[in-house]
């Protein structure tokens, strides 16, 4: 069984690194940072450190550690919430002596020495849970802060329990993890709770979004208009679900412009979408993804493959 091969390696290591994709959201964190929790909580001599950069909006969930590139020497490497190697953050996750992927994404790249990929899961920080569950027979334990964060993941990754990879298992664990104390409310504050700038830049979105016929819908925030708004590209992920809540809306991208390039958050409510933004440089979810472009050329060439999808989907 996997999973008590992957709690084999854990007991057998003295120093654990634990890495998650670009860009982190909720589950990124919440399984990283969680995992690294729940390790340190069972075996206190252990050293374990979290990896990547951090995002200024999710702060208020965990921070991540500073290594040098010594500390990957004879280090159990696990990679939590990433089916590629290229959205990996921090390119030194091959520089272990042994590297574990823990995911619920699609299969798109086998790497590592082991690997549990369930895409049954509603989120990884779920399947971090039920690996603490499988170990607590062997001196797993779990505390507070670990179920903050896995609790966290689960609710961004469900949006609220909303979304159909809701399942009873996921519900069970949810209910598990509320009974440990922690401020739900503090926790849902920092996840859902926008200012004013965010509140204006969803105005601005409901005014100027494009529909076409097939259900298809887009939005462009350019670098001049977030700097009219006074934001980061960072901070707009708290309006990715803007377009949803739009009757006739099938499936959609916001494009958010940055120095280099133009991150495009892609959503559906019912087209799979992960694979076309693989062939746009991202991945994730068949209903929620993310890729990359590098001009407003190539930001047409994917509205225009999301306009076929839709319409196909019809």
């Amino acid at each position: 069984m996997i999973q008590e091969d992957i709690l084999t390696a854990i007991e057998q290591f003295d120093t654990i690194i634990i890495h998650r994709h670009v860009r982190p959201d909720p589950d990124a964190l919440g399984s990283q940072v969680g995992l690294q929790t729940i390790i340190k909580a069972s075996f206190p001599k252990k050293n374990v450190y979290v990896v990547g950069e951090s995002d200024p909006s999710l702060d208020f969930l965990a921070g991540m550690d500073a290594i040098e590139d010594s500390t990957y020497k004879h280090a159990l490497v696990i990679v939590c919430d990433t089916a590629n190697t290229d959205r990996i953050d921090d390119e030194r996750f091959g520089s272990g002596q042994k590297l574990i992927k823990i995911d619920h994404h699609p299969e798109v790249d086998q790497y590592g020495d082991m690997q549990w990929v369930d895409t049954t899961a509603s989120s990884t920080s779920e399947m971090i849970y039920e690996l603490y569950l499988l170990g607590k027979k062997r001196g797993l334990q779990i505390n507070a802060a670990a179920a903050r964060l896995l609790y966290a993941g689960i609710v961004g990754d469900t949006g609220r329990f909303l979304y159909p990879s809701t399942t009873k298992r996921t519900m069970n664990y949810a209910g598990d993890l509320i009974g440990y104390d922690f401020d739900r409310q503090q926790l849902y504050d920092g996840m859902y709770q926008i200012d004013e700038n965010i509140a204006k830049l969803k105005g601005y979105i409901l005014q100027n979004y494009e529909l076409q016929p097939s259900g298809f819908c887009t939005i462009r925030l350019t670098k001049d208009l977030m700097a009219k708004f006074n934001l980061e590209a960072g901070e707009t992920s708290a309006t990715v679900g803007t377009l949803g809540e739009i009757a006739g809306v099938l499936a959609w991208v916001m494009f958010v412009e940055e120095d280099d390039q133009i991150r495009a958050r892609i959503r559906s409510k019912g087209p799979a979408i992960n694979e076309i933004a693989q062939a746009f440089h991202g991945g994730g979810h068949p209903l929620a993804s993310g890729a990359t472009v590098y001009s407003w050329e190539e930001a047409d060439k994917l509205c225009q493959v999301m306009d076929e999808a839709c319409s196909k989907y019809q």
